[in-house]
C-alpha cells in the first residue's frame, strides 16, 4: 500500500466513534459494529436484522453495499490515523450468494493510498454465529475473550466490492 500519512492506524473505539458522529442517520439504523482495525484493513460486523431482508428473506444489497461503502471510510481514515472529508467515486459490486439469517463480516483492505485518492478492496463474508447473551450472563470480568474468526473458518465471501475514494482534505 502507498502511503503518503504516516499516522498510527485508528483504535476499535476511535472507528466506532468516527461511525457514530459522521454517518447519516439512516446508516446508524444498520446498527454497524467495529470488529477491527489496523493500518490497512477494517472489518465491520452488519447485525441481521429482518428489515433489511428482501422477498425470499435474504439480505438486500443496498444494505451490503451501504456497509461496504462504510467499511471504506474507517479504513481509510485508520490508513491515515484520523477521519477527513471523503467521497465514494466508484463502486463495484459483485454478489456471489444469497446471504439469510445471519451477521455479515465486511472487510475493507486499503490498497492504495495517495494524497487525493484512495482504493480499497472489500469482502462480504457470512459471520460465525455470535452468542452475546452468553458472555454478557457470566459478566464481563468473567467472559472470555471471543475467538476472533480466520480465513480459514469464515466461509466463502458472499459479495466483493471494490471501491475508489476522492480524499477531499
Amino acid at each position: 500500500m502507498t502511503d503518503h500519512h504516516a499516522s498510527p492506524a485508528l483504535t476499535p473505539a476511535q472507528a466506532t466513534e468516527i461511525l457514530h458522529e459522521n454517518f447519516a442517520p439512516w446508516i446508524q439504523t444498520l446498527n454497524l459494529e467495529v470488529e477491527e482495525t489496523t493500518p490497512t484493513t477494517t472489518t465491520l460486523r452488519l447485525p441481521w436484522n429482518p428489515t433489511l431482508a428482501r422477498e425470499g428473506g435474504t439480505l438486500c444489497g443496498q444494505a451490503l453495499m451501504a456497509a461496504a461503502d462504510t467499511a471504506t471510510v474507517l479504513a481509510i481514515s485508520a490508513a491515515r490515523g484520523a477521519y477527513c472529508p471523503m467521497t465514494t467515486v466508484q463502486q463495484n459490486t459483485t454478489f456471489q450468494r444469497p446471504i439469510k439469517a445471519t451477521d455479515v463480516l465486511i472487510t475493507a483492505r486499503v490498497t492504495k493510498l495517495g494524497r487525493t485518492l484512495a482504493f480499497t478492496d472489500i469482502t462480504m463474508t457470512p459471520a460465525p454465529p455470535v452468542n452475546r447473551g452468553e458472555a454478557e450472563a457470566r459478566g464481563a470480568a468473567q467472559a472470555e475473550p471471543e475467538a476472533q474468526p480466520t480465513e480459514a473458518t469464515l466461509p466463502p465471501p458472499a459479495a466483493h466490492a471494490t471501491t475508489v475514494y476522492a480524499i477531499l482534505a
